[in-house]
Parts: structure tokens; sequence; C-alpha cells
């Protein structure tokens, strides 16, 4: 277990501030968890690789990180494994290996920063796939008393960006394993995005390699690398609004792009319409609009939180003056 005073946590965040937090503690093990829990202070905040999330100033409490790692195959059958992963794991590094293993499920999920933790929380997600599709149990620990609880994945409640640990379990429990199951049959998604015409511009077989790749590239195309320029790669969720509602909208915009996730709902790209509303390229101050994706935030180099936070109220209230949609951030603001 390590633990530091006044400890700086500019690479715990991949916005890039270089704010402090009183007191930082990572632990390694299960066990370490148990017993930091009978001893540190409460309230603590737990972060995995900060990347969803926005310091607006120094912490002036405890941090907990997790260095638990670890792969484990735990079942296996002819149609599917099981792989039980440590929270503290880096999640591209576990996309990696399962690429490398020739596992189907994950591969378009590479290179989204943070850690596998995270993962099951945020459940994140890339070009049609959600961490939910592959997520079999998350192993946690009680908060309150340190017990061990492994939730099934039909009791963590997912949905867009969202798990009961971001609700009514926030702050009760803590992640320390993932298990995962994934396919060892060919299973691809190629339908959302541009995945398909990229593999067939490159007349690439359909392989999981070629596909990660092909992801890689894309995503790099038009997301900027955190070590550049400080950024939390998607600021805002992609709203969803009633069927009425979109009719109205696309009655006046006939190009705007969608997706139907409802008989009564569709998915409008937040991007697009930040995009509309002429924020692409922009800047206010040291904070900006990343000018090849308007979805993403970026630190132009010395922002703090709060101009970061400045510039994304402007750009919600942009887009609701314009389209009469209102749309949220997927990063946490920490004050």
């Amino acid at each position: 277990m390590k633990d530091y005073k006044d400890f700086s946590i500019l690479r715990y965040n991949t916005f890039g501030m270089d704010v402090k937090a009183s007191r930082f503690i990572e632990y390694a093990s299960v066990s370490e968890l148990k017993s930091l829990l009978k001893s540190v202070d409460q309230p603590f905040l737990h972060i995995g690789g900060g990347s969803n999330l926005l310091f607006l100033s120094d912490y002036n409490g405890t941090i907990l990180h997790s260095a638990i790692k670890g792969f484990e195959v735990v079942s296996q059958t002819d149609e599917y494994v099981d792989i039980k992963v440590g929270a503290g794991e880096i999640w591209d590094d576990f996309v990696a290996y399962t690429v490398s293993c020739g596992w189907y499920g994950a591969e378009n999920l590479s290179i989204i920063p943070g850690e596998v933790g995270a993962s099951a929380v945020q459940n994140i997600g890339a070009y049609g796939v959600e961490a939910k599709d592959i997520v079999l149990k998350v192993h946690t620990l009680s908060v309150s008393d340190s017990s061990e609880r492994i939730f099934a994945n039909h009791e963590c409640g997912y949905s867009y960006r969202y798990s009961k640990f971001k609700g009514e379990y926030k702050g009760k429990y803590i992640v320390t394993y993932v298990t995962y199951r994934l396919s060892r049959k060919p299973c691809f998604h190629l339908s959302y995005g541009n995945i398909s015409s990229e593999l067939e511009s490159r007349s690439l077989p359909l392989t999981l390699d070629n596909v990660r790749s092909v992801i890689i590239d894309v995503r790099r195309s038009k997301l900027p690398e955190p070590s550049e320029l400080g950024n939390a790669g998607s600021f805002f969720m992609n709203p969803v609004v009633p069927m009425e509602k979109f009719n109205e909208l696309q009655s006046l915009y006939p190009d705007i792009p969608n997706y139907q996730v409802g008989e009564d709902a569709v998915k409008i790209p937040a991007g697009w319409m930040i995009d509309r509303c002429g924020w692409k390229g922009r800047s206010i101050g040291r904070a900006g609009v990343y000018h090849k994706q308007a979805l993403v935030l970026v630190n132009l180099g010395g922002a703090d939180g709060r101009e970061i936070m400045n510039l994304a109220t402007e750009v919600i209230n942009s887009v609701k003056d314009k389209f009469g949609v209102e749309i949220h951030p997927e990063v946490n603001y920490i004050y």
C-alpha cells in the first residue's frame, strides 16, 4: 500500500489538471482495501484513470486508487470464455489481451482511456458496443462493512452510460474485479460508424486485429491524445429525445443524424448539434472545443477546471437555445 500527503494527481486525470489531494492512497489487493476501509477517514473519493473527472480545485480530502491487477480465466467452453480482471488494469491493455487471445466482444472499445473498474461503473461504450454487453459479474467490497458482494449483470441496472454504481450504489461499493464473458466464435459489430467501409477501403480481411487497428485509427483521427492535449474524450452524452421532438427537429434539419433506441425514443449526436451551433474549433481563454470533434472539450494549455466547466456551460446553453434539447456532461465535476 502506498500513502502520500499533498499528492499531485496530474497523472490521474486526463484533463491534465495539476491539482493536489490532501491524501492519496493506492492499494494493491482486496485484503489491503479491507484494512484500509477500517481506518481511512470518510468521505473519500475513489478514482480510476481519471478519464471522466474534471477537478475544479485541489481536493481537500482523501483519494483512493486501485492497483489490483491480473487476468484470470475462470471458465470456458467452445462458445465463450469468462475472464476475471483486476479493477486497476488499464482498460486498453485488457482489450489488447482479448484480441491477442482471439476472443470477441471488446475490440470495438479499443483505446478508451481509463481502467477496468471504471468500465463496469460508467458502462463505457463506442461503435455500437457497451461494457454491459460483455460484463458478466462485478466484484465489490461494501464501504460500510468491508463485506464482499458480487453483482450479476442484471443487478447493475445498466443503461446508456449508466449503472447503479453511479446512482443508488454510488459511494456504497468499490469495484475490485470485473468478470467479462467473451465469445470464442467470430462475432463482429460493424454497423455503427464507418468501420465496415474503412475495412473495405483498406482491402483488409475481417479479423480481430484488423478491426481493432481500424477502430484505433478512426478514434485517433477524431480524438486528441490526452498526453498531448488534455481532454476526457466525449465530454457530453448523446441526448435521447421523444419521437415527437425528433420529428420536429427533423422537419427543421432534414440531415440530422439519429439512432432509434425505442418505439418512441431517438438518440441524437450531441457533437452534431454542438457543431451546428458553431463551436467546433472555438475557445474561451485556455479551454476549447476540439477542431476535429465538437463533442470533445480540451485544455489548450494551463486551463483550470473552472475554465473547462464554464466553456461546457456555454455550449450547453447554445444547444438548448438552438435546438430546445438539453445535453448533459458525461464528465463528473469534482469540487
